[in-house]
């Protein structure tokens, strides 16, 4: 009977450890993935810890050890990467929203400001003798989206001794907000969440890669799969539409 008084107690104890769950997002879902946690963590009781960053930074942590049970990047590049390192696989790959790319400007500094992104003329006189701020071009893929719209609109070469690289999206946005650049490459998501910018342009979807989202299941645990599930389901994808994101050609369902 004692023995049966202990275990029931212990069941019982409030100090039992809740399930776990980790997961490492990219800076431009930050308030999407921190809903979608919280939503998560109220329904199912996990304990969820978020870590947000560059795509690569929090790729190139995964691939050295961290303790991420699910990874969402800003591109497919950084998932490949994974995938070739043998840290995953395909079949733990669900693409989960897709976004856009804005060109946005400082409210203060530039009030009535407009620009023409086919025109290098317009880049001249919108920067002055400010900077750019993108992401860095060759790692962050926001900074990489950039580059190719610049590139496929022909004013790369007009711009890119202008710039101002940062080493995520978030970084670039508030670089905007503070005014300590005049112009900002950032994503529809990051700008819709801020008073101090203004989106002048928005770049055709074909003059870069398709902005998607890929969600990357780490771990074989229970809440790692219910994560993934709740962010496919109805009310995960009505979330990311909250936040700006599209989610009509999500694949994985």
């Amino acid at each position: 009977m004692k023995r049966v008084i202990a275990l029931m107690m212990v069941t019982m104890s409030p100090f039992v450890l809740a399930e776990k769950l980790t997961v490492y997002a990219a800076s431009s879902m930050t308030n999407a993935v921190t809903a979608l946690a919280q939503s998560y963590a109220e329904q199912s009781g996990v304990d969820v810890t978020t870590v947000f960053g560059g795509s690569a930074s929090l790729a190139r942590q995964v691939y050295q050890g961290a303790p991420a049970d699910v990874f969402i990047s800003a591109n497919e590049r950084w998932v490949d990467y994974l995938v070739e390192q043998r840290i995953t696989s395909g079949e733990a790959i669900s693409v989960i929203a897709r976004n856009q790319l804005v060109v946005v400007s400082n409210t203060r500094l530039l009030p009535d400001q407009t620009l023409v992104v086919l025109e290098a003329q317009s880049w001249k006189q919108a920067l002055g003798v400010g900077r750019l701020a993108i992401g860095i071009p060759t790692s962050v893929p926001a900074g990489i989206y950039a580059k190719q719209s610049l590139e496929s609109v022909g004013v790369w070469k007009q711009v890119k001794n202008q710039l101002a690289p940062l080493s995520n999206v978030r970084q670039v946005l508030a670089m905007v907000e503070r005014g300590e650049t005049p112009l900002g490459i950032v994503y529809k998501t990051d700008a819709l969440l801020s008073h101090e910018v203004e989106v002048l342009a928005t770049f055709d979807s074909n003059t870069h890669d398709a902005i998607i989202y890929p969600l990357v299941k780490l771990s074989q645990s229970k809440p790692s799969e219910q994560f993934r599930e709740f962010v496919l389901s109805n009310e995960g994808q009505q979330l990311l539409k909250a936040y700006g994101f599209d989610t009509g050609d999500s694949e994985g369902q």
